[in-house]
C-alpha cells in the first residue's frame, strides 16, 4: 500500500507521474515505480526500484506516451526490491496494474495460476491480479477486471494500464482512490495532493465501484450498473501542501497551530444550529460513549473521554479501533465516535462498519471532507486543519481536541460561570499555543540534551496521560530514541527496574488535583537517579527546585493544559530528531494513511 497517481490526456504521461508521484512522498514508502502505455508501437514501458522518486525520474528514460499509471510502495506482502516495486504486469507484459490493500487469498490464486502456466516473479500479493486480468481478457479489460476482482478477497484500489486501449481502469474496496476531472484529461490518484498541481476537482469512488477513464469520459458502475457520483471542489490549494519555507512539513504544521484552533473553533461557534445533538442521543437512551481510534488519534481519544466525562457526566470507553473489530463487545445503549485523521484507516472504518450493522449511531471526527469515513458514518465533523503532510500528526491532534471540547462544551452539565470561564479559555488558547511556539529556542536547548540518550520514559496524571503517550509516539517515530509512556503511579510496578542516569524521564505536570501526587512521583524518580525534565506552567517554584531541567507553558485551565503540553512535546520531539539527523517527514516504515490492517 501507499500512492497511486494515473494519468490519460493529450499529454505525455511520464513528467506528469513523476512530478505527481514526489507529491505523495508524505505518506511514506520503500519503493517506486511507473508504467507508460506507448503508441505506436503498443506496448507497456515500466522502470521501478526500491528508491526515491527523484532517484527513478533519473534512471528512467524518455517514454512517449499520454496514459500511465504510477506507484509509491509501501511494503506490506514482500521486501522492498526492484521486482518487488509497482507496477506489476502479466506474463506478456501487456497489462500493467498499481494497487493499494491486501489481498488475502493470494497464495491459493498464485498456485492455482501457477499451476494453468503463469510465471511469477515477485513476492507480492499484487501480481496475481494483472496475472487474473489476462486469464480473463477476451477483448474487454473492463469485464476482464471485474471478473478478477470477483476472485480477490482483501482489500484494494487498482487501476489497470493495458497496451493499445484509450482507457484506464480502476476499481476500489477498503482502500481510497480518487479520480481528478480536467480539460481532455483525467487523473485518478489515491489521495488529493498528488493531483492538485493539474484540478481542484475531483470524483470519490465509493466501495465497490468500478471506474473506466478515457481523456474525455469517465463512466462508473456498480454492480454492472452505471451509476453516478458527485463531483467536489477541493477549497484548499496546492500551497497550502508545500513547506512554505519551513525547514520540514512536520515543523510548518506545529506553527499552523494557533490558526487550526480558530478555524476549527470558528467553523463550530459560528453555527447556530449544534453540530452534534447530544440532547438527542441521551432522549434515545444512550448510557454511554464509546470513542474509537488509531495511533495519535487514540489518544486523543483518551483525552476526549476525561472532556466527555468531566462535562456531560456520563461514562465514555475509549477503544483501539484494530482491536475492536476482533472481540466481543456490549453495544447496547452506547452511542460512537471515530476520530481518524484520513478518514480512511482501516482499522476504523473496519470498525465503524461493525457498529452501524448492529445499529449504533456513529458520529465521525476527520480532517478529509469526501473520505470514506464521512460516507459511512451517520454524522461528520471536520477538524478544518487543511492538509497534513508530514507523516508524524500534529496539527490534526489538536484540532481533534478542539472538536471535543467544543462537543462536550455544548451539552455540559457545568454551571454557567464555568462554561463562561471555558469558553474564555477556548477563545485564548491559539495565544498560548504562539507563546508556546515563541518558547522554540529553549525547547531546542533541551532537545540537544535529550538527544544523547536511547530510552527516555514520559509520565503524566489525569487528562495528561494520554498526553503523555502522545509525547512518547512523537519521539520515538521520528528521532528513534525508544521511547514509552506512562500513568506516573506506574512505574512502581514495572518500570522501576529500567530507570537510572541513562534513562531520562519527562513529566508532564498539571495545575489540577494530580498536581501533589505528581511531585511525590518525580522524587521517586529523582531517587532513582534519572535525569528529569519537567514541563510545567511557568511560576512553579516547586518544580524548579525538583527537576534537572523545567520547559516552561503557559498557564491555562488544567482541561485545557493538554494542548499547550502536547505543542511543546511536539517541538521537543521535531528537535531531539533534527539533532540526530533523523528523515523527520519520512520516518522509516511509516506510512501516512495507513490502509490496511
Amino acid at each position: 500500500m501507499c500512492g497511486i497517481v494515473d494519468y490519460i490526456g493529450d499529454k505525455q504521461a511520464q513528467p506528469i507521474l513523476l512530478s505527481s508521484l514526489s507529491r505523495l512522498e508524505y505518506r511514506g514508502y520503500d519503493s517506486c515505480g511507473i508504467a507508460v502505455s506507448s503508441s505506436p508501437p503498443r506496448r507497456i514501458e515500466a522502470y521501478k526500484d526500491a528508491v526515491r522518486v527523484e532517484a527513478l525520474a533519473k534512471m528512467v528514460p524518455q517514454l512517449g506516451g499520454t496514459a500511465g499509471i504510477g506507484h509509491t510502495r509501501w511494503a506490506t506482502c514482500g521486501e522492498p526490491s526492484q521486482v518487488n516495486a509497482h507496477p506489476h504486469c502479466d506474463c506478456a507484459g501487456n497489462i500493467a496494474v498499481v494497487h493499494n490493500g491486501v489481498i488475502n487469498n493470494f497464495q491459493r490464486l498464485r498456485q492455482q495460476l501457477t499451476s494453468e502456466g503463469h510465471n511469477f516473479v515477485s513476492e507480492t500479493d499484487t501480481e496475481v491480479i494483472p496475472h487474473l486480468i489476462e486469464k480473463y481478457y477476451d477483448g474487454n479489460l473492463e469485464k476482464a477486471v471485474e471478473a478478477a476482482l470477483r476472485d480477490v478477497e482483501g482489500s484494494y484500489a487498482i487501476v489497470v494500464l493495458m497496451a493499445g486501449e484509450p482507457k484506464l481502469v480502476a476499481a476500489k474496496k477498503d482502500s481510497p482512490l480518487i479520480i481528478g476531472i480536467g480539460d481532455r484529461e483525467n487523473f485518478i490518484a489515491s489521495d488529493v495532493p498528488a493531483i492538485l498541481d493539474y484540478t481542484n476537482r475531483v470524483i470519490y469512488l465509493e466501495e465497490g465501484d468500478i471506474g473506466v477513464v478515457t481523456k474525455d469520459n469517465i463512466k462508473i458502475k456498480r454492480d454492472g450498473t452505471e451509476v453516478s457520483r458527485k463531483e467536489h471542489k477541493i477549497l484548499w490549494s496546492i500551497e497550502e501542501a508545500q513547506k512554505g519555507g519551513y525547514e520540514h512539513f512536520m515543523l510548518k504544521e506545529i506553527h499552523e497551530q494557533p490558526k487550526v484552533i480558530r478555524d476549527t473553533l470558528g467553523e463550530y461557534t459560528s453555527s447556530a444550529e449544534p453540530v452534534v445533538d447530544l440532547a438527542r442521543i441521551r432522549d434515545e437512551g444512550i448510557e454511554s460513549m464509546l470513542i474509537l481510534a488509531c495511533g495519535t488519534s487514540y489518544y486523543a481519544a483518551l483525552v476526549g473521554k476525561y472532556i466527555v466525562e468531566e462535562l456531560l457526566r456520563i461514562p465514555v470507553r475509549v477503544e483501539i479501533a484494530s482491536e475492536f473489530s476482533y472481540y466481543g463487545q456490549t453495544l447496547a445503549r452506547t452511542g460512537a465516535i471515530v476520530i481518524t485523521q484520513s478518514g480512511e484507516t482501516a482499522d476504523t472504518l473496519k470498525a465503524v462498519k461493525r457498529l452501524k450493522e448492529v445499529g449504533c449511531r456513529v458520529v465521525a471526527i476527520t480532517n478529509v471532507v469526501g473520505s470514506s469515513a464521512s460516507r459511512i458514518a451517520d454524522q461528520t465533523i471536520y477538524t478544518r486543519a487543511g492538509p497534513e503532510i508530514s507523516v508524524a500528526a500534529t496539527k490534526s491532534f489538536t484540532a481533534q481536541l478542539m472538536v471535543l471540547y467544543w462537543l462536550a462544551m455544548g451539552y455540559s452539565k457545568a454551571d454557567a460561570r464555568r462554561l463562561a470561564t471555558m469558553l474564555l479559555g477556548l477563545r485564548q488558547l491559539p495565544s498560548k499555543v504562539q507563546q508556546v511556539l515563541d518558547n522554540e529556542a529553549i525547547i531546542l536547548e533541551h532537545a540537544k540534551y535529550l538527544s544523547k540518550y536511547e530510552n527516555v520514559f514520559f509520565i503524566g496524571r489525569g487528562i495528561n496521560f494520554p498526553v503523555a503517550l502522545e509525547g512518547a509516539l512523537k519521539l520515538k517515530e521520528i528521532s528513534y530514541i525508544h521511547a514509552e509512556g506512562y500513568a506516573a503511579g506506574e512505574l512502581k510496578h514495572g518500570p522501576f527496574a529500567l530507570l537510572g542516569e541513562n534513562t531520562p524521564v519527562i513529566a508532564i505536570v498539571a495545575q489540577d488535583n494530580t498536581y501533589e501526587v505528581m511531585l511525590t512521583n518525580i522524587k521517586e524518580v529523582k531517587a532513582r537517579k534519572s535525569p528529569l525534565i519537567a514541563l510545567a506552567e511557568e511560576g512553579d517554584e516547586a518544580i524548579g527546585e525538583l527537576a534537572d531541567f523545567v520547559i516552561t507553558v503557559p498557564r491555562v485551565d488544567a482541561l485545557f493544559s493538554p494542548v499547550v503540553n502536547t505543542v511543546a512535546l511536539q517541538l521537543l520531539a521535531y528537535y531531539t530528531a533534527k539533532e540526530r539527523g533523523c528523515p523527520i517527514d519520512f520516518p522509516r516504515n511509516l506510512a501516512k494513511s495507513v490502509t490496511v490492517e
